[in-house]
């Protein structure tokens, strides 16, 4: 059965503080937007303390093309993927020529050369390394990554599966959008690099947390729920209030028939790794799934310290249970994106 070995997220040396980004908000939409200062309120009800950006805040207040912003995503995802794998291999001490497979996930910039291929070569990994590039997943994209890893490593017991997720969602900043969407976007999302070991059967470690199942669904006539449109200056934010709604009606059920279909019940669940979302989607998954707020305090710690990294963000969770511990048992990975969509892992945590 495939197993994690470790998970790596970077700190950024930009980390700011939320009161700070509503300022800088306000000064680039407070005269153009009607009820802006209401707008702005959802600035403080986030439960966001600090963001991490890949770029010193003074940055999105200046003037940038389309061109520019995704030269910068481009720059930068290399060159923190980069550290983030220097880092979880040196953590599990496994050499770069180990690597058989690389699974890249991002919806935040676009590069073709994908940016594995730029990372294979910076590094000098295997030449004939495994890549699968991964776009558009959105939040859901490190749970489907991992499942992802999980195949490639049940395919092969051999395997040694290094997963790199990157979001600067910074840098898809629209100065001149307007939107409700916007607004919502830039009160939530920031930036995060994270890089994960997914090994085969024929490796052995200390502290496994075995990848038992996965789950995706996609949620028929909601497209328009999130994602990106695409226009001359870039991508243009859809993010819809209707989320946690979706969340209260659906997730229940389908956590309950993923689990059941592997002979286990909600209750068996000794760790939840969920995707934040926002303050409102927390609430929505503890009011479905009637778990308590202790359930998911490293969900909340990593979106208050963080923001909303986007895929990144469930992979820095699933790092603070690996830090600070987890239960013995069952972990759920669970997270929502584009589509409108859901992914979800079983884990089985042993310490």
């Amino acid at each position: 059965m495939p197993y994690i070995a470790a998970v790596s997220g970077i700190t950024l040396p930009h980390k700011v503080n939320q009161l700070d980004v509503k300022a800088q908000a306000r000064s680039l939409f407070a005269d153009k937007v009607e009820h802006a200062e209401r707008l702005l309120q959802a600035f403080d009800n986030t439960g966001i303390v600090t963001r991490n950006f890949a770029k010193p805040i003074e940055w999105y207040g200046e003037s940038s093309t389309f061109e520019e912003r995704n030269n910068e995503y481009i720059k930068l995802a290399l060159q923190y993927s980069e550290q983030a794998v220097e880092q979880v291999l040196t953590e599990t001490g496994i050499s770069k020529d180990a690597l058989t497979d690389i699974i890249f996930v991002s919806t935040t910039g676009l590069a073709t050369p994908s940016i594995d291929a730029l990372l294979i070569n910076k590094m000098q990994l295997p030449q004939h390394i495994n890549r699968t590039p991964v776009w558009g997943l959105g939040c859901a994209g490190g749970v489907a990554g991992v499942a992802k890893a999980s195949a490639a490593a049940k395919a092969n017991a051999n395997a040694v599966v290094l997963l790199v997720a990157v979001e600067l969602c910074s840098l898809t900043l629209i100065k001149s959008d307007y939107s409700k969407s916007n607004f919502i976007g830039s009160s939530l999302f920031s930036d995060g690099i994270a890089a994960c070991l997914v090994m085969g059967d024929n490796h052995g470690i200390q502290h496994q947390i075995k990848i038992k199942a996965n789950s995706s669904k996609l949620y028929y006539d909601s497209l328009d729920v999130m994602g990106w449109d695409f226009n001359d200056n870039g991508f243009k934010v859809i993010f819809s209030k209707d989320i946690p709604t979706i969340i209260n009606k659906y997730i229940k059920d389908d956590v309950d028939a993923f689990l059941q279909k592997q002979g286990i019940r909600l209750s068996d669940i000794s760790n939840f790794i969920f995707h934040p979302g926002g303050r409102k989607v927390i609430e929505a998954y503890t009011a479905a799934l009637a778990i308590t707020e202790v359930d998911l305090q490293n969900t909340r710690d990593v979106m208050t310290e963080n923001g909303n990294m986007s895929s990144v963000t469930v992979l820095y969770v699933l790092g603070r249970f690996l830090k600070q511990g987890f239960i013995d048992g069952y972990g759920l990975m669970l997270a929502m994106g584009p589509g409108f969509s859901s992914e979800m892992l079983l884990l089985e945590m042993k310490n």
